[in-house]
């Protein structure tokens, strides 16, 4: 680990073969990775974080985040369920054929190899031939096939004997291994099964060919300690187990979920599955940035390290907030917008003094505050130099998304003398990177007051036809005026359950950057259980940036409309996940 700079460079790389970075003999490499001090990560945000209520992505922002995981330099990149809609399968299928063949350039310029590139499946074969149709063009596919193990998943849910469960594993496992050479085996509800049976149940998967087991504390109910206490039994007791990567997966219903995944690689874990800002079902998964920066920032206590570049950890952070519309608490560790700022008087003079006072870590570690020289970004810039922007920022645009970004920079330049990073990046989100439209925002004017009834005329146009419609709302204020507008031409029943608005910069002239959350009522193939045997929520986000806030309000709804639009189209989510 290289302190001074902040960087982490990678120390197990699967051999080359034929200019690719391919894995010849799994058995081999799982070996090296288990008896190693490199910690894997196998980030699931664009799966399990999907899976927050509201989350939903389309393609093109998996594309997109997938893009920013390979640069933040994670090694395993779960996509997707595949078997979930034709819409999952060809976004798993775009980012295992351009990400998964995508090679990456080290700290000192030497190439590595692209992520591994994940599919999950149910133990059966047609999720596992799903899973890998998706996951085949890329470099390193890998297949991650699950089913439960604790009794009361068995008996409940699967309506299966363990003996059968049994054979169930080695049949699925094997399948899947003869698709596939790299298959990672998941017995759901690890943390609730009992301990011997879990060791039978490894014992096959191994013995059927999976080279990593993943320990999923599915309903986070485990304890760090009894979690490690875990770890350590089934390493040293599973026949086979010191040769196979172990991997955890965990929850944080009791807040637990990092501390439960250092647990485990104390006791020998060497994958961790975790989430961009803790994103995932019900309260989130393991944060990647938590975890992380805790062997950063540990180096003596662990012994451990991760291939992660810490410095596009913000950046990264900030990408999955914008696309999942999740705003990040303030006082969230590591990326919110407290993590580094001090108040109190002491600590103000302790910093200025000596900035370990009260800092164990730099902000620049995690890309924040980095100071640059270079370019000052306003009303006169160029189409050069902002291109030259946004590809330091990591967003690469085709020419005519440049244009579209440059129309919208140069609006927002007009009203502000300099912009920012922070509003580029919010320019991105908002204008480049939406979901499939049906509407689109011609025009919104409001008029209110104290004496004044708040009433919105809304302008929209139908993309497929060019049709303009405008129609009026009254409301409680004038937000919900310009919403009872839209509601007016749109047409579709919802429930706004959030709102949420916030300045994307500082000053008067501060992008408004809106975000707002709807929630759609469940209608037959909707009603999805979870894990828990609850009905899931069938939610949408929406996110607008504009510095008039009720513009980037109307923007925001649109964008969760247009959302709850394309959705239609697809299938429902299929059972429950790890």
């Amino acid at each position: 680990m290289d302190t001074a700079s902040g960087t982490q460079q990678p120390a197990v790389d699967p051999p080359v073969d034929g200019g690719q970075f391919a894995i010849e003999d799994m058995a081999a490499y799982a070996r090296q990775v288990a008896r190693g001090d490199t910690v894997l990560i196998f980030d699931t945000t664009l799966r399990d974080g999907e899976q927050s209520p509201g989350a939903t992505l389309d393609d093109h922002e998996k594309l997109e985040l997938a893009r920013q995981l390979s640069r933040l330099g994670v090694d395993i990149l779960e996509t997707g369920f595949p078997i979930a809609s034709p819409g999952d399968w060809k976004a798993v299928h775009r980012v295992a054929e351009t990400v998964g063949r995508e090679t990456r350039v080290g700290q000192d310029g030497s190439p590595l190899p692209p992520p591994v590139i994940a599919g999950l499946a149910r133990a059966n074969r047609k999720d596992i031939e799903r899973a890998f149709t998706a996951t085949e063009p890329a470099v390193r596919p890998r297949i991650h096939t699950f089913i439960a193990t604790s009794d009361i998943h068995l008996e409940h849910k699967l309506r299966m004997s363990r003996n059968e469960v049994l054979e169930t594993v080695g049949e699925m496992v094997e399948y899947a291994v003869s698709l596939c050479g790299d298959v990672e085996f998941s017995p759901e509800d690890a943390g609730r099964s009992d301990i011997e049976y879990l060791k039978q149940v490894l014992e096959v998967a191994i013995q059927a060919g999976a080279t990593t087991l993943n320990i999923p504390d599915t309903v986070g109910y485990t304890q760090p300690k009894e979690y490690e206490a875990l770890f350590r039994a089934l390493i040293e007791g599973t026949p086979g187990g010191r040769d196979v990567i172990f991997s955890t997966h965990t929850h944080n219903d009791l807040g637990l979920a990092t501390a439960n995944t250092l647990a485990a690689v104390s006791a020998g874990a060497r994958q961790v599955e975790v989430t961009i800002n803790g994103i995932g079902e019900r309260a989130g998964n393991s944060s990647l940035e938590e975890f992380v920066m805790g062997l950063y920032t540990r180096p003596q206590f662990y012994n451990l390290r991760t291939n992660v570049q810490t410095q596009e950890i913000h950046r990264t952070s900030d990408m999955v907030s914008r696309y999942t519309g999740m705003v990040i608490q303030p006082n969230k560790a590591i990326v919110g917008a407290n993590a580094f700022a001090h108040e109190a008087g002491i600590h103000q003079d302790g910093v200025l003094k000596h900035k370990r006072t009260y800092e164990i870590m730099d902000a620049e570690t995690v890309g924040l505050n980095q100071h640059r020289q270079g370019l000052v970004l306003g009303k006169h810039s160029g189409r050069h130099a902002l291109r030259t922007r946004l590809d330091e920022l990591g967003y690469h645009m085709e020419p005519a998304e440049l244009n579209e970004i440059f129309s919208s920079f140069k609006e927002l330049a007009d009203k502000k003398k300099t912009v920012t990073d922070a509003d580029l990046e919010a320019l991105v989100a908002d204008e480049v990177y939406q979901p499939k439209e049906t509407w689109e925002l011609v025009n919104v004017q409001v008029q209110c007051g104290s004496n004044l009834t708040p009433t919105a005329v809304v302008i929209l146009r139908r993309l497929d036809s060019g049709e303009e419609v405008t129609d009026a709302g009254f409301g409680t204020g004038p937000v919900d005026a310009v919403y009872q507008g839209i509601n007016r031409i749109v047409g579709v029943e919802n429930t706004l359950v959030e709102f949420v608005v916030q300045a994307v910069t500082a000053g008067m002239d501060a992008n408004g950057d809106v975000t707002i959350r709807i929630e759609v009522p469940d209608r037959g193939r909707d009603m999805v259980e979870t894990a828990q045997g609850r009905v899931r929520r069938r939610l949408f986000s929406g996110r607008g940036v504009d510095t008039d806030i009720i513009v980037a309000s109307a923007k925001a709804y649109l964008q969760a409309l247009n959302k709850q639009i394309a959705s239609e189209a697809e299938a429902a989510p299929l059972g429950s996940m790890i």
